[in-house]
């Protein structure tokens, strides 16, 4: 297996405002290792959303490539990215996305029901084997006795955790998390940070996107995206900065 799963080259993107084109990325590119826990850096509205959101297959660039384990993205079939945005990413947002009328653990279980086959269906297993392995993440981020309460039962801690849960359900092997603390208090939020750093150093790839420097501190390495391009972060003595 390659040190590298995923490589971005040379990724513009503009959005249409009207009358006018405004330029969020314009030629960014990006190496990630496997294992690595990556934070991506930023002041509001420079592209961290936009550029995470074209990592996980979610939006297309204008131009530029991406290589997920050495298979371009974008020139991929549509079942081929369907695949990758099901099975080999796995989304945390800031603001939850849970749906208020289900369980915590329904929840959990919902993108593994989507994946399953109609034979999984048919023979009654697809249920039974989603709930099993819900159970368990919910058991691994420490909710396992929140799991017939719903959204609303919850704190903002313990939704995010439901929302990693959910993210982790299809073991995926990369996970994007966009600004996953900035909707907690800072004694939740780094709850949260002690997850993902315990998550990756079980050997899960996570790029992040923040504007908090305190963060940011967790990953093993920092970028900045400044004028649409990404710039390595350097430590005070010109070493890469570890956590």
């Amino acid at each position: 297996m390659s040190k590298y799963l995923l490589h971005a080259r040379g990724i513009h993107k503009s959005y249409q405002m009207g009358r006018v084109s405004v330029r969020v990325l314009q030629g960014a590119s990006l190496d990630l290792r496997n294992g690595e826990f990556l934070v991506v850096m930023g002041a509001s509205g420079c592209g961290k959303s936009t550029l995470l959101h074209i990592l996980g297959g979610l939006d297309t660039p204008d131009r530029g490539t991406l290589e997920f384990d050495r298979q371009d993205v974008f020139t991929a079939s549509d079942a081929w990215r369907r695949t990758y945005r099901s099975l080999s990413v796995g989304f945390i947002f800031q603001f939850y996305h849970l749906l208020p009328e289900c369980t915590v653990l329904e929840n959990v279980m919902m993108p593994r029901l989507v994946k399953a086959s109609a034979m999984q269906w048919l023979l009654g297993g697809a249920k039974r084997t989603a709930r099993r392995d819900a159970s368990a993440m919910l058991d691994r981020v420490g909710l396992a006795e929140r799991l017939q309460h719903r959204p609303n039962e919850l704190s903002g801690g313990e939704r995010q955790r439901v929302a990693i849960a959910r993210a982790l359900i299809n073991g995926p092997r990369l996970l994007l998390a966009d600004e996953p603390t900035g909707n907690l208090d800072a004694a939740m939020g780094e709850e949260i940070l002690r997850l993902l750093v315990e998550l990756n150093r079980g050997g899960q790839t996570i790029v992040m996107v923040t504007h908090d420097p305190k963060v940011a501190s967790h990953a093993h390495r920092r970028l900045h995206i400044r004028a649409g391009v990404i710039e390595e972060a350097k430590a005070r003595n010109g070493a890469r900065p570890e956590r």
